[in-house]
């Protein structure tokens, strides 16, 4: 396990700590210590508080951020699917498709909020990249030759798309519906196909009937 691993598994089990008292439980030299902490706060894994000390300087103690969950093992992706099967046995194929309908028209209605004052698809697309990058899908918008790709290079529903494609196709039906008024929308890459982003091309109306 790498020195920097060995710190925040320290920080998750024991809470707050000082560099000097990671230092003593790992054999290292403090200044060793503080190095690989500032490195960690650089990635937004942990963060410092400096405290009052009864006599000399404040005392700093570091702890970890939400960010660092990263690094622990995490089973969500196993539950998702175990909730996937369950719902199927218990209600049935057409219970699985109401939950996906229900979470397509919640996504729906919270997008249609978001771009009800955005004017122009390129303005939409935009706002719809940092909708979805805020929800994990690290989003971007390109543009070539009039066209529009909105390019979503991770995929945090991953597990459950896997186990059920239709949480894909209620995806791809959301930017259609939402872009409907403006453009033309088609997946051109998947990442459950295989692809390394999922990228969804969207034809402009007077650039769709030109072609």
């Amino acid at each position: 396990m790498k020195t920097s691993d060995k710190i925040l598994q320290m920080l998750k089990t024991q809470g707050e700590l000082t560099a000097k008292v990671i230092a003593c439980e790992l054999g290292l030299t403090t200044m060793g210590v503080r190095q690989h902490l500032q490195s960690l706060e650089e990635s937004q894994d942990v963060v410092f508080e400096d405290r009052k000390a009864t006599r000399g300087r404040p005392t700093r103690f570091w702890a970890l951020t939400p960010q660092s969950n990263s690094h622990f093992s995490d089973r969500h992706e196993d539950l998702t699917v175990q909730l996937i099967d369950s719902v199927k046995v218990v209600f049935g194929d057409g219970g699985l498709e109401q939950l996906i309908s229900h979470r397509e028209q919640a996504t729906y209605t919270l997008y249609s909020q978001a771009l009800a004052n955005v004017d122009g698809l390129e303005a939409k697309l935009d706002m719809l990249a940092k909708l979805r990058t805020d929800e994990g899908y690290m989003a971007t918008v390109e543009q070539q030759q009039g066209v529009y790709f909105l390019l979503e290079n991770h995929c945090p529903i991953c597990a459950a798309a896997t186990k059920c494609l239709n949480f894909c196709r209620s995806e791809l039906q959301l930017f259609q519906t939402l872009l409907q008024d403006d453009a033309i929308v088609s997946r051109e890459e998947h990442i459950i196909e295989g692809a390394r982003r999922c990228a969804y091309k969207v034809v402009p109306h007077r650039q769709g009937n030109s072609q």
